[in-house]
């Protein structure tokens, strides 16, 4: 088969993140746009993006784009494009839609008409007038910006956040794919000591260990291709198998998480246990107060509470005052913190070194960086 165009998306403010988890699989044709990255790759590259991407929402494989203006339009482009390459004749095939600056405004019509527009181009190849719809499910999203509509076939079936691993959790969690991110644009690796004072149910902490170890971080989960025909089993067995022998077992990582709630560190430990890299994090139950930097050239990075889900905004406002003085003479340690607080950096007491915008959910939060000195190692 020939090439096919895929695409990553995005939580706002992480393209550029996910934008080097697709170069680093390889993939160097790439188009970065507001919420997803678009790359030229090979059926291979469906188990392979999916099974590694760990800051991307989803991966969609992009069927066609074009112009439409008219109903008509939309249906005679889209009953064009090679549904029928993917869709099997028993297929489940469902349409989502959204349209923002268009003339076509009416997602619920723009759905009904790719539908009846797929179902008459499968009627051509198939010939025949019914489909039992009883097989693989293929998610169909026809996206209307500024008149330019894009139809795609979502690979994944299950957010990518989804890893598997975390089948209980605490109050206001933060999704797995927004963890990888943080540990990404930080200075930490694998072989300094990594701190999370707020580890709630242990996601930065297990996400941390999981790029540490090099855990493919869909390992644990199955996706909606998998049942498809194409890229077909093969590909996604020996996919697996691939990544199954790129985990690195002998490392010796440290990781330290704790949490003055009980229960979410009892959550945490088992979420580690269940992701299997519990021989790298040292989870406990403590305060911030007894909180102690152990050794040199560490790194914390946090996700302390915001006071819009929990907790009051007094002791919040206190908390970030107390971790200000109580980590302001770590000068080699670095301090990323994740914060939806605008005056974050008066009541930590500290302007960061770097703020970046980004959304935890629906919330607007910033990620304040504050550098430590550089292992002598490092230069």
């Amino acid at each position: 088969m020939s090439d096919i165009k895929l695409i990553a998306t995005s939580t706002f403010g992480l393209e550029a993140v996910v934008k080097r988890e697709v170069q680093s699989l390889g993939y160097t044709n790439l188009l970065t746009e507001d919420g997803k990255i678009t790359f030229t790759a090979d059926l291979p590259a469906i188990p392979k993006a999916n099974l590694w991407l760990r800051t991307a929402d989803r991966v969609l494989l992009r069927m066609g784009q074009f112009k439409a203006l008219s109903f008509e339009e939309l249906f005679e482009n889209t009953k064009a494009l090679p549904w029928d390459d993917w869709i099997t004749e028993d297929g489940k095939f469902t349409v989502t839609g959204k349209s923002v600056k268009s003339k076509l405004y009416s997602v619920p019509d723009c759905q009904a008409i790719v539908k009846k527009a797929v179902v008459e181009r499968m009627k051509q190849r198939y010939k025949k007038e019914w489909f039992s719809e009883t097989g693989p499910e293929f998610t169909i999203q026809v996206s209307l910006l500024k008149d330019i509509a894009t139809l795609t076939i979502d690979t994944s079936g299950v957010g990518l956040h989804k890893r598997g691993y975390r089948h209980r959790s605490v109050e206001a969690p933060l999704k797995e794919t927004l963890a990888a991110a943080l540990v990404q644009l930080s200075f930490w690796n694998k072989d300094r000591l990594l701190a999370d004072p707020f580890c709630g149910s242990g996601t930065i902490p297990i996400e941390a260990a999981m790029i540490a170890r090099n855990i493919a971080p869909g390992l644990g989960r199955s996706f909606a291709s998998e049942e498809w025909s194409k890229p077909g089993k093969d590909l996604w067995q020996q996919a697996r198998v691939e990544a199954f022998r790129a985990i690195d077992q002998d490392s010796m990582i440290r990781i330290v998480g704790s949490d003055i709630d009980n229960k979410a560190v009892e959550t945490a430990v088992q979420n580690a246990v269940n992701c299997g890299v519990d021989d790298c994090i040292d989870f406990k139950v403590m305060s911030f107060s007894q909180f102690k930097a152990a050794g040199d050239y560490g790194v914390i990075i946090t996700n302390p509470p915001y006071g819009e889900r929990i907790g009051t905004t007094d002791r919040i406002h206190e908390l970030y005052g107390e971790m200000g003085k109580k980590l302001k003479n770590l000068s080699t340690w670095s301090v990323y913190v994740l914060s939806s607080q605008e005056d974050f950096e008066n009541l930590y007491g500290r302007k960061a070194d770097r703020r970046r915008k980004l959304y935890n959910g629906r919330i607007r939060v910033d990620y304040y960086q504050y550098y430590g000195q550089r292992p002598p190692s490092q230069g």
